[in-house]
């Protein structure tokens, strides 16, 4: 049976301008001037750097209610609003804070090979036939960044077939992966970590502790990596101190080779600080990057063009669709205009909040100072909504006296003390990182004692706690953090 009924809700729907305000708010600096020169590139309205100041067009006349999906005529666009007599646009007004010490200092790289040809150029001083080249070089290629070929050779001999047409066997392959295993760096084209440390200590100088560690590398790798000394001690009948200068062997080798090769091309990230906190005269000072405040104007060509449609007594339709993709690109380029400057504000507002919130923090460096912090804490106190908030926070680094940090490492939750007190959980870790340096390695602290610990430190908290916060601050159990 079917029935008609009316039923009335209310919904928010975000505008195509406000879903590219939330994009750039979020935009980290340097994401933020190639999403910039994008717009530069899109739009010929647009143009950055400074302006004569004997333009007159004048931004804030531009119609606001321009939606894309309008029809437009001609005829309805009133070309006054887009012209001024104005000598001195408010665009112009602006002041802009980029100094010299914000420009983007360029880094020389020095010109290298890559990884890959640097082991094929050793290939070179073998003497291989054909197709034990092309099984060589192969298998050089299916090395990893970090210096791993993490493939099973069944798998390498199809590929081998089937793009490289060459039909050979596994032991072919295996014989073949024992040449690149003399390549360097030592280690390079191992199957795991216990084949990578085992290479390495072959070519080492064959003392007894290295004998030793490659005993153990090869006949007890299980039980090393499970830190369980007692039974190493009775497996190989050693002392205490053998044991010791063994491990003390296989901890000075590299578990990555690849990643030590100084020749390998890589994109180096260096992070640009959005923000600036310095302390003059005991109290903090916020800045923000110049390079998020950039110099934009509006093409004066255009603002030409309009003049001269007018001026113009007999409008053809040429000039008619013309004016219609003038009004088009002059009010996008003065909503993304509009756009920055709400970015600029948003930026500011939120960090000063955060700074104020954990002013102590900034002012002494102490991380056991930072306050229990939520994302609508802020969000409360810049009337804004909490995304906007998370979008600052996510993505963007401030330069303090203490280094560069992201943003939301300040935020944490609140933990009840002994006293009735709300502390951070950042507070909580710190302690607890500091307690757990401190211990004696050879007797480590269990997750239940260092519960004690805190409790008598005057920190309540449960042994299933003390574990959550462990893993988070990436410390292993105690069992792994032994040392002899």
């Amino acid at each position: 049976m079917l029935k008609q009924y009316l039923q009335f809700k209310l919904s928010q729907k975000l505008s195509p301008q406000q879903i590219q305000l939330m994009k750039l708010i979020q935009l980290p600096t340097q994401a933020f001037e190639q999403r910039l020169k994008q717009e530069l590139e899109e739009n010929p309205a647009l143009e950055g750097g400074k302006e004569d100041n004997d333009s007159d067009f004048d931004l804030d006349n531009s119609d606001d209610d321009y939606n894309d999906n309008e029809t437009i005529e001609a005829d309805d666009i009133n070309v006054d609003d887009y012209l001024s007599d104005d000598e001195i646009p408010d665009y112009r007004t602006q002041v802009n804070n980029y100094s010299s010490d914000d420009d983007e200092k360029s880094i020389p790289y020095a010109a290298g090979m890559s990884f890959t040809q640097h082991l094929i150029n050793q290939l070179n001083t073998y003497r291989l036939d054909d197709e034990e080249r092309e099984i060589a070089e192969f298998l050089v290629g299916s090395v990893d960044e970090s210096g791993y070929i993490r493939r099973s050779l069944s798998d390498i001999m199809d590929d081998l077939a089937f793009t490289q047409n060459v039909y050979t066997t596994e032991d072919k392959i295996e014989h073949i992966l024992r040449i690149v295993h003399q390549l360097d760096p030592a280690g390079v084209g191992a199957r795991n970590l216990q084949e990578c440390l085992s290479i390495q200590l072959h070519r080492r100088e064959k003392t007894p502790n290295v004998e030793l560690a490659i005993n153990i590398i090869d006949n007890a790798f299980d039980q090393f990596t499970k830190k369980h000394y007692k039974k190493l001690l009775q497996k190989f009948d050693i002392s205490e101190m053998q044991l010791k200068d063994a491990i003390s062997e296989i901890e000075h080798l590299n578990p990555k080779p690849g990643g030590s090769y100084s020749g390998n091309n890589r994109i180096v990230e260096h992070v640009v600080p959005d923000f600036a906190i310095k302390i003059v005269d005991g109290e903090l000072e916020l800045t923000l990057n110049g390079r998020n405040a950039p110099e934009l104007h509006v093409s004066r060509e255009y603002n030409n063009m309009l003049k001269g449609y007018k001026e113009s007594k007999d409008k053809s339709k040429s000039q008619k669709d013309a004016v219609i993709f003038i009004k088009q690109k002059l009010d996008a380029a003065k909503w993304f205009i509009e756009a920055i400057k709400q970015r600029q504000q948003t930026l500011f507002v939120t960090m000063s909040a955060i700074m104020h919130y954990q002013k102590e923090y900034f002012l002494s460096g102490d991380e056991r100072k930072l306050k229990p912090m939520i994302l609508k804490d802020i969000a409360d106190e810049i009337s804004m909504d909490v995304s906007t908030v998370s979008r600052v926070a996510n993505s963007k680094y401030v330069d303090t006296p203490y280094g560069t940090k992201l943003i939301k490492e300040f935020f944490s939750e609140s933990m009840k003390n002994d006293q009735g007190e709300d502390v951070s959980t950042r507070e909580i870790k710190k302690i607890l990182e500091t307690v757990i340096e401190e211990e004696n390695k050879r007797k480590p602290l269990t997750d239940e004692t260092l519960a004690s610990i805190l409790k008598e430190k005057g920190y309540p908290i449960a042994r299933r706690t003390v574990a959550k916060y462990r893993e988070q601050l990436d410390i292993p159990v105690a069992r792994l953090r032994k040392k002899i």
